[in-house]
């Protein structure tokens, strides 16, 4: 039989008693606190330490970078070229001034005129309105998760000693923690919620139903060290209804379901996302479908309004974007949600990036690589707005109910309100776009032609 020696006894000692302390720290001070929806205040402390480590470093950089004459920034960024709101018969008309001196009633094709459409294509390569909302913010501050981007160079011992420690601190540290709260929170939800389920239906299910949620959900908020500032409560979503909001990455549904009750709306999954969602629907009314339904609208809005028509159900929560964005913009809403008559309950949801990048760039990234960065980043820093309900008007259709919606969830988050579908990120520019621009050069060509032949 084998004996560990003194030595080995002592380490094996220390391990379990540190593994302890551990667990029991994190019960007590993260898990019991999730629990009852209270913090003792460690995040915020932890933030504003990272805000003034963040700025020395900047700083620090900066007066480095003075040193040695280093460029500070970037020579390119996003917004290099200048555009003025104009339209494209103003435009040609500028072109044909500076060039043939030809007058624009003019009804023939100008040879000129083509060195509009070269210009807009060649902005739009540079500096693509869409495009760009699928990438990383640029930061201009160092919040020591990067040494690759350009301003970034080595410039000290004592910075590049702070990126390291910063490394081993997120790494060494938060990254166990993190994991260990997540795998916590997910097994609670899988477990709670498959006990709650065999429990007869009736009001007491239906509060344990929320609480057993709301508890998993807040201790997966800790998992991602996530500061959250919610604004305007009283205007949080009711039952019956379906709450719209921006969407900028998968955790925006945790973000949400930490501070309310909601169901979800998705298609069904195998792994261990089928196991959470098999678990879910036993204790909650969520709404699930198959990877063959998904395509059938008519099915999806009929079950959508079944639910909200049931005002003992939680409201609907629901991402009209489709797909993720970037953090600065907010792209055009799917009018699915917004045809069946339900009150609609905005919520804006605008991420701090000096923290780490919350945005889920799906054609770039695994699920799995994307958990990874997100829980070795510092801290997820969120503002939520609930904005007041809205319904749609007598003499709106769905799309411009959608618009509206869309406009003052841009409009409450700093956000750039684009008409542009979020879909052209896989997918090539519709034939109707290249169409417009060719209807609108013909008619202001056939235009001046009918012009002159009146006169």
């Amino acid at each position: 039989m084998f004996l560990l020696l003194p030595f080995d006894s002592l380490v094996v000692n220390l391990l379990g008693i540190s593994i302890t302390v551990l667990f029991t720290l994190l019960l007590v001070f993260i898990i019991v606190p999730a629990i009852f929806g209270v913090s003792f205040g460690i995040r915020k402390v932890y933030m504003k330490t990272l805000l003034k480590i963040f700025q020395w470093a900047t700083l620090r950089i900066e007066r480095g970078a003075k040193e040695k004459n280093h460029p500070l920034y970037k020579p390119y960024v996003n917004g290099i070229i200048a555009k003025d709101p104009t339209s494209l018969e103003e435009e040609i008309k500028e072109i044909r001034r500076s060039g043939s001196g030809k007058a624009l009633d003019t009804p023939e094709f100008e040879l000129s005129d083509i060195f509009y459409f070269c210009r807009k294509g060649i902005e739009t390569i540079m500096d693509d309105e869409v495009t760009k909302r699928f990438s990383a913010e640029e930061l201009e501050s160092w919040n020591l998760l990067s040494r690759t981007n350009y301003n970034f160079q080595y410039i000290s011992l004592r910075l590049t000693v702070l990126w390291g420690l910063g490394v081993l601190i997120r790494y060494c540290f938060l990254l166990p923690l993190r994991i260990a709260l997540a795998f916590t929170g997910i097994s609670l939800l899988v477990t709670g919620t498959t006990v709650v389920g065999y429990l007869p239906n009736g009001r007491c299910k239906d509060f344990l139903s929320k609480h057993v949620h709301l508890m998993c959900y807040r201790i997966c908020v800790r998992a991602l060290t996530a500061i959250i500032t919610y604004h305007d409560r009283e205007n949080r979503p009711r039952n019956g209804g379906i709450c719209v909001a921006n969407h900028t990455s998968p955790i925006d549904v945790i973000i949400l379901a930490s501070d309310g009750y909601y169901a979800m709306v998705g298609q069904i999954h195998g792994g261990l996302m089928g196991v959470i969602q098999r678990a879910m629907v036993k204790a909650c009314p969520h709404v699930w479908f198959e990877r063959s339904e998904v395509k059938d609208r008519h099915l999806v809005a009929r079950r959508l309004t079944e639910h909200v028509q049931d005002k003992s159900k939680l409201p609907i929560l629901i991402f009209p974007e489709g797909t993720c964005i970037n953090n600065t913009s907010v792209m055009m809403f799917k009018k699915g949600s917004f045809e069946i008559g339900a009150t609609v309950y905005p919520v804006a949801i605008k991420y701090d990036p000096q923290f780490g990048d919350a945005f889920w760039n799906s054609s770039k990234y695994g699920m799995v690589t994307y958990l990874l960065r997100m829980m070795t980043s510092w801290a997820i820093v969120c503002s939520v707005w609930y904005l007041p309900p809205m319904t749609r008007q007598p003499e709106e259709d769905a799309v411009q109910f959608a618009n509206r919606v869309k406009s003052a969830i841009a409009r409450q988050g700093g956000l750039v309100d684009l008409l542009w579908d979020g879909g052209l990120k896989r997918e090539k520019v519709k034939d109707a776009f290249k169409e417009e621009q060719q209807k609108l050069y013909s008619k202001m060509i056939v235009g001046s032609h009918e012009d002159r032949s009146r006169s």
